[in-house]
C-alpha cells in the first residue's frame, strides 16, 4: 500500500510540475506580449505624429512657389519612416475611403482590392483608426493590426504546453513499461523459483505418507494428508506456469468452479456461506487453463472472506451472453470506495498488513493477458459488499 501510494504521488507531484511550468511561460508570454502591443501601437503613434507635423510645418513654413517640392519631401521621408516597419501591417485611408498607403500585405495579384479590404476590417476589429490632421480639412486614418510575429508569440505558451503534456504523458507510458517489465521479471522470477523450493517438501510428504499407509493410522487421516500434498502439487503447477504462455483447452467451467468452491468450503469458517446461482446440468466449455482459472476465483474468495472478517455469504453467478461467458463473485463484506474499482488490482496495493498485496494482480494477469478476458469491479458499496465480475469467451 505505501509503496503504491508513493509511487502514484509522484506521478502526481511530476504532473503538476508540468502544469505550473505551462501557466508560468502562459503568464510571462501574455505579460510579454501584452508589451510588446504596446510598444508596436506607440510606434504607429509616433509614425502617424511624424506625419501630422512634417505636413503642418510643410504648410506653414513654406511660400507657394515651394509648397510642392517641400511636400515632396516631405512624403518621401514619411515613406522612408513607415518602410522602416517590416512587421506590423499598416493601412493609410483618406477620407473617402480610397487606400492611401500600406505595409506589411501579401496579396496576389489581381487580389489587391478583396485583401486590403478585409485586411482593413480586421483592423478596425482590433483598435480604433488613429487621425492624421495634414491641414484644419485635411487628414488622413491610419489603422492596423499586431503582427504575425506577435500573434505567433501570443500561441506559444499553448503549443509548449501541449509539448510538456506530450511529453509528460511518453514518460508516463515509458515509465509504466518498464515497471511492468520489472514486475513480469520479479513474478517470474519468484514464482520459478517456489516451484523449485515446493518440490523437495512434497516429495518428502508423498514418502511419508507411503509410510503411514503401512502403519496402523486412522486411513481418513490419511486421505486428508493425500488431499494436501495434491493441493500442494497443484500449487507448484500454479507457480511454474508463471512467465510461460499457458495451454487453453476446452474445459466444463462449472465444474472447475465446483471444485474450487468445495475446497474452499472445507477450509474456511463455517459462518462464511457459499451459493452459487448456476445449474449442473449440462457442461459448459471454455477454453480455460484449469489449474490458473481456479487460482483467480481461489483469491478472489480469499479476498471475500478477509473483506467480510470470515463471516458472511460469497455468491458466485455465471450467466451466458452470445459469445462470452460472464460470472460475478458478490460478498457481503466491507465493500470498496470507487477511487479504489481500478488500483485495487495494482501490485502491492493491499489494505492488509500482512500479503504483499498480489492476489488480485495475478488474477488480472490470469483474466487478461492468458484468458484474454476481462475482470473488474462491477459493484461496491461501503458497508454492503463487492461484486467482481469476470467476462470470458467461450
Amino acid at each position: 500500500m505505501d509503496i503504491y501510494l508513493k509511487r502514484k504521488r509522484g506521478k502526481i507531484l511530476l504532473l503538476l510540475v508540468a502544469v505550473l511550468i505551462g501557466v508560468a511561460s502562459l503568464l510571462y508570454t501574455n505579460w510579454l506580449t501584452e508589451k510588446m502591443a504596446n510598444e508596436e501601437r506607440k510606434k504607429v503613434e509616433l509614425w502617424a505624429e511624424a506625419t501630422r507635423r512634417l505636413a503642418s510645418s510643410g504648410i506653414q513654413n513654406s511660400s507657394e512657389a515651394n509648397v510642392e517640392d517641400l511636400n515632396t519631401a516631405y512624403l518621401t521621408l514619411i515613406q522612408l519612416i513607415l518602410e522602416q516597419n517590416t512587421t506590423i501591417p499598416v493601412l493609410i485611408v483618406e477620407p473617402g475611403g480610397d487606400f492611401n498607403y500600406k505595409a506589411n500585405i501579401n496579396f496576389n495579384e489581381g487580389r489587391e482590392e478583396q485583401v486590403l479590404s478585409k485586411e482593413l476590417e480586421k483592423m478596425k476589429d482590433h483598435s480604433p483608426p488613429i487621425r492624421i490632421d495634414l491641414s484644419e480639412e485635411d487628414y488622413l486614418l491610419l489603422y492596423y493590426r499586431e503582427s504575425n510575429l506577435l500573434q505567433n508569440l501570443r500561441y506559444y505558451p499553448f503549443v509548449q504546453l501541449f509539448v510538456i503534456m506530450v511529453f509528460i504523458a511518453a514518460a508516463f507510458s515509458a515509465f509504466g513499461a518498464t515497471q511492468r517489465a520489472e514486475q513480469n521479471q520479479v513474478w517470474v522470477g519468484m514464482s520459478k523459483e517456489t516451484a523449485h523450493q515446493l518440490g523437495t517438501p512434497i516429495s518428502s510428504l508423498m514418502a511419508w505418507i507411503e509410510l503411514l499407509k503401512s502403519e496402523d493410522v486412522n486411513p481418513k487421516l490419511i486421505s486428508e494428508f493425500e488431499k494436501d500434498t495434491q493441493r500442494l502439487e497443484k500449487i507448484t503447477e500454479r507457480f511454474s506456469k508463471i512467465g510461460s504462455k499457458p495451454e487453453l483447452i476446452p474445459t466444463d467451467i462449472t465444474e472447475v468452479l465446483n471444485s474450487t468452491i468445495n475446497y474452499l468450503k472445507t477450509r474456511s469458517s463455517g459462518r462464511v456461506k457459499f451459493k452459487t446461482t448456476f445449474t449442473e446440468e449440462a457442461p459448459l466449455f471454455v477454453p480455460l487453463n484449469a489449474a490458473l482459472f481456479s487460482w483467480v476465483i481461489e483469491n478472489l474468495c480469499k479476498n471475500s472472506i478477509d473483506a467480510m472478517d470470515n463471516h458472511g455469504t460469497i455468491t458466485l453467478a455465471m450467466s451466458k451472453k452470445e459469445n462470452t461467458i460472464i460470472l460475478d463473485v458478490t460478498d457481503t463484506g466491507k465493500g470498496v470506495p470507487k477511487s479504489q474499482f481500478k488500483t485495487i488490482f495494482q501490485p502491492g496495493y493491499s489494505t492488509k498488513k500482512r500479503g504483499w498485496g498480489l492476489g488480485l494482480s495475478l488474477a488480472k494477469r490470469i483474466i487478461e493477458n492468458y484468458h484474454k478476458g476481462k475482470i473488474f469491479i462491477r459493484w461496491s458499496e461501503t458497508g454492503k459488499g463487492t461484486t467482481f465480475r469476470i467476462i470470458l469467451n467461450k
